[in-house]
């Protein structure tokens, strides 16, 4: 009898394949760049399990296309939204996600984010490339303090509480948070659980680390931005579309906001001529949060125990 065969949508750490491979047919499309839909649409009919990234979209139409011999999508990220669930759900496909290896990484990228946008460090480097570094000057390129501040966190789960535990040696005075419940593992830290309109209000930094649904889209606006401090900063990791993005860009031209550091954007890429993009007081990185040599290891090698789970 042959062995189930597997496909893998992108280039993944060997470990990973090598899992697989001891067990099952193995191919994979040998690139870093997406799949083409049509090429996705005729794996799907003959595969047994597909381990694929957040940017392969398995929307209805993919789904439809599917062979009855596809038992799993394993996705190598944490979020699912790229995949359509119900629709999984009625074709009994199990979908799995890595969403226990890559937390650490992606709390590392938070706080990156947050000091870089603070202490005004690419507009420091801008000026050093451009050749604008003189004699000492007392009030250039001034950034704010993290220390005796209030740390905000919309979205307090492994992310969010890497984050906390992070940031609290560096004299933090308060930390709040917003879940959908009060988390135990952020007692021992002291952070405080406060409903969304008290973290809007008192948040000198609000950093963004919730998942994205129906709920959280498009969630941080105008509203929202009213009601933070002057000058506080906004930092993103999650998904680019829980904020609205003209919403952001009018409060940082406004000055409303002091800053923002994004990892993720709506739309994503940004387009190199997009305000945002332009902005002096906006660091934006591509995506880079769970960018680590450990993490892509981990998360391959669990994507690939997904599949062998399921399989078997």
């Amino acid at each position: 009898m042959a062995p189930p065969k597997v496909y893998v949508t992108r280039r993944i750490h060997e470990d990973g394949l090598a899992l697989l491979r001891k067990q099952y047919s193995v191919d994979f499309w040998d690139s870093e760049d997406p799949m083409p839909k049509n090429e996705l649409k005729e794996k799907v009919k003959s595969y047994d399990a597909i381990l694929c990234m957040i940017s392969d979209y398995f929307d209805k139409e993919v789904l439809e296309a599917a062979g009855p011999q596809l038992k799993t999508i394993a996705t190598m990220s944490v979020g699912t939204h790229h995949i359509n669930l119900n629709e999984c759900s009625k074709r009994g496909i199990f979908v799995s996600n890595t969403p226990n290896v890559c937390s650490d990484t992606a709390a590392e990228m938070t706080v990156l984010l947050l000091l870089v946008a603070a202490r005004r460090c690419m507009e420091g480097y801008e000026a050093v490339v451009n050749g604008e570094w003189g004699l000492w000057k007392p009030m250039w390129i001034c950034g704010t303090e993290i220390s005796s501040r209030t740390l905000g966190i919309l979205g307090f789960g492994r992310v969010g509480f890497g984050v906390a535990r992070r940031l609290k040696p560096f004299g933090i005075s308060r930390i709040i948070y917003n879940d959908v419940s009060q988390a135990a593992m952020g007692d021992d830290l002291g952070c405080e659980f406060v409903d969304k309109e008290t973290l809007y209000k008192e948040s000198d930094f609000l950093v963004i680390t919730c998942p994205l649904n129906g709920y959280t889209h498009k969630m941080i606006d105008k509203k929202v931005f009213d009601l933070m401090k002057p000058g506080s900063i906004l930092v993103n990791t999650s998904r680019g579309s829980i904020v609205n993005t003209n919403d952001l860009v009018e409060a940082l031209r406004s000055g409303k906001l002091g800053a923002a550091g994004l990892d993720v954007t709506d739309p994503q890429p940004l387009p190199p001529d997009h305000p945002l993009v332009k902005m002096d007081n906006c660091v934006i990185t591509p995506h880079l949060g769970t960018n680590s040599v450990q993490a892509r290891k981990a998360m391959a090698i669990n994507a690939a125990e997904n599949v062998v789970g399921i399989l078997k």
